[in-house]
This record gives structure tokens, sequence and C-alpha cells, in this order.
């Protein structure tokens, strides 16, 4: 097989498998998280851990094929896993009330992306999380 040919297949199952894994039904963030490598689902877990520490009546769910926590039925955060990076969702108040220190990132209304193979800013996470917990009934 030519080296073009091989570099064409090997694209090709990369979008399938990319395609094949989010189109699986994910049921709890337990399975979620348990499909990444290690090194992500450390990641993963520290967010997630962060979360309930700061508002331990969180309530999580899957939503969007992501993990999501809510208080009082309302949405506090979500986060995901792509390819380069991890999104973080703390809704659009969120993003804009931490708009400086994001600068440094890829955001937009409501979202933010943190390089995968880069540290998280966990204390930016757990500022903002925070920030939503004290501010959801008035969102």
């Amino acid at each position: 097989m030519k080296l073009v040919q091989k570099i064409q297949a090997t694209k090709i199952v990369r979008k399938f498998a990319h395609i094949f894994l989010h189109s699986i039904k994910m049921n709890t963030v337990d399975e979620y998280i348990a499909q990444f490598q290690p090194e992500i689902q450390e990641k993963l877990q520290k967010i997630r851990e962060l979360i309930h520490v700061i508002a331990p009546a969180v309530k999580e769910a899957i939503s969007y094929r992501m993990p999501a926590f809510s208080m009082d039925g309302k949405p506090l955060v979500y986060f995901a896993v792509f390819k380069k990076h991890i999104g973080f969702y703390p809704t659009a108040a969120g993003t804009e009330r931490f708009k400086d220190e994001l600068a440094i990132y890829t955001h937009g209304k409501g979202s933010v992306r943190f390089p995968i193979h880069k540290p998280v800013p966990f204390d930016l996470i757990a500022r903002i999380v925070q920030f939503k917990k004290e501010n959801i009934n008035i969102m």
C-alpha cells in the first residue's frame, strides 16, 4: 500500500473511531470519565471533586453527552473532553465574570477550552464554580 493510501486509511479510521466514541450512550459521569486515558481521567476526577466540595448539594447527570452538574434544577457547570482540549461550560455568567482570567484560553460565551496536555487551572475552576453556586438563583 502506498504511503498516501495508508495516511488516508488512518484518517478514516480515526474519524470513525471518534464518531463511534461519541455515539456510545453514557449513563453516568463514572462511565464518561472511564473511557479516557488515565492522565485525562485524573484531570476530570479532580474537576468533578472540586465541584462536589464547593457545591455538596450538586446533582450529576449526563446531558448533551457530557457530565452536567446542577443545583435546584438549574445548570451549574458542564465539562467534556475533545481531541485537543477539555471544554468547561460554566454558562455565560461564569465566563463573563472571569473574562480577564480566561483571556489566555480560547473561550466563548459560556465556554472555555483548556489545552488537554497542559496543566488545568483548578483554582480558577474552583472560583468559577463558587461564583456560580452563590449566584445560581439569580441567573
